[in-house]
């Protein structure tokens, strides 16, 4: 179940990047489970990662490695299993991670150090590691750059369609690509990013511009998305530039600068709704959005509270307008000294509260013709400032739950 058509780009090869996916059998035959990026040599990358303390082996190796490969320059490749998160599998954990590095690397004829290890599926146990051996040759043999929806394909989970953007500008003249590809369904409220996520273009790109562009757009898009409010140990976003487009580097100085940044914020922000649109059991893409706030902070308090809430979530299930129920969860969300007489919320375009009561002008028609839509809007003005920040999320469906308590079986 999902909302939308959830319709994948036609993705442009990007030069530099190639691909590649196997079917390794790590938890269920027959599908694709293992996927390997390669960034030419001369390219950049950058990434976010999980802040649970519980980060699974592959998140902490694949940190230690990028600091080692940030000045570098040499080719990176990217190895990215489903199935098994290896996360809360202790010294074997980790040395099944560096083992796969280690096969990658026999494999490209490069150092460990510049393989990433990426994993995600069930926590707590140990990573089938000779499977991975066995389809790393596999994953290699089909490394290719037109293989963007494949590889999207690769890295799901219990996503139940892959999800992606891809855009195409003119920087100074010339032709740049961006091309991206998320996975992620359940357990999201990211703390950085979200479950996995990996972006690239063909730009020219400073490793530390990267990084900052990086950290501004994935809080703007994958940290304002939530589908049940639980942060996995997994959690990591790439972003990978491998420089072989004809346009000269990237550079904040540039005319085409505010261009290429919005460029590049549309797919970050279409990959990360799509995982919203694709949550656990979905049956509704909700945005709800705090006016008048008077800092981030304080928005996004609010927001997390009204999206949080299961009351309200299984009254939009049920296509149920219960404004109540969002009165009472701005209630309790930490505000210092609210003022309910200058608050109003809105169901779309529909007023539901003015000045901290039922709307005169509200019927329960037109908030129902608001919440029977497949997408909806919760709008709630503060009144105490000039801040606004959104946060996307699902309703909760009987098949959340579904989903989850048969995980394992």
């Amino acid at each position: 179940m999902a909302v939308g058509k959830g319709e994948m780009p036609k993705f442009p090869f990007i030069e530099g990047i190639r691909l590649g996916v196997a079917e390794s059998g790590i938890k269920t035959e027959g599908r694709k489970d293992l996927v390997l990026i390669e960034l030419v040599q001369g390219g950049t990358i950058a990434g976010v990662f999980t802040q649970n303390a519980f980060c699974a082996a592959p998140v902490t190796l694949c940190k230690r490695h990028l600091e080692e490969l940030i000045s570098n320059g040499k080719p990176v490749y990217l190895l990215i299993n489903t199935g098994n998160a290896n996360a809360g599998t202790g010294q074997k954990g980790m040395e099944d991670a560096i083992s796969s590095c280690q096969f990658v690397a026999s494999q490209c004829d490069v150092k460990q150090e510049q393989v990433l290890p990426f994993s995600t599926g069930v926590i707590g146990e140990y990573l089938p590691i000779a499977k991975i051996e066995k389809g790393i040759p596999q994953v290699k043999a089909d490394l290719d750059k037109n293989n963007w929806l494949n590889a999207a394909e690769g890295i799901l989970t219990t996503d139940t369609r892959p999800k992606g953007s891809s855009v195409q500008i003119e920087y100074a003249g010339c032709s740049v690509t961006i091309n991206g590809i998320s996975k992620g369904s359940g357990m999201i409220k990211p703390n950085m990013a979200t479950m996995l996520a990996y972006v690239g273009t063909d730009a020219s790109i400073p490793q530390p511009l990267l990084q900052e562009l990086l950290l501004e757009i994935s809080e703007c898009s994958f940290n304002r998305i939530t589908v049940d409010g639980d942060t996995s140990t997994n959690d990591s976003c790439m972003l990978m530039a491998s420089g072989k487009s004809l346009a000269p580097a990237i550079s904040k100085e540039h005319s085409d600068f505010p261009k290429f940044k919005q460029a590049l914020k549309q797919v970050f922000v279409e990959i990360a709704q799509a995982i919203v649109k694709d949550g656990e059991g979905a049956t509704k893409f909700v945005s709800v959005i705090i006016e008048q706030a008077s800092s981030s902070k304080e928005a996004l308090d609010v927001a997390y509270t009204i999206a949080h809430s299961p009351l309200i979530k299984t009254a939009l299930f049920a296509s149920d307008p219960n404004w109540g129920r969002i009165l009472a969860a701005l209630g309790r969300a930490p505000v210092d000294n609210l003022d309910l007489s200058v608050v109003d919320i809105y169901l779309g375009d529909v007023c539901i509260v003015q000045h901290g009561e039922k709307c005169a002008n509200y019927t329960e028609a037109a908030g129902q013709a608001v919440v029977d839509l497949d997408e909806i809007s919760i709008v709630v003005q503060l009144g105490r400032g000039d801040v606004t920040e959104t946060v996307w999320t699902t309703d909760l469906s009987h098949d959340y739950v579904t989903i989850n308590a048969e995980y394992r079986t």
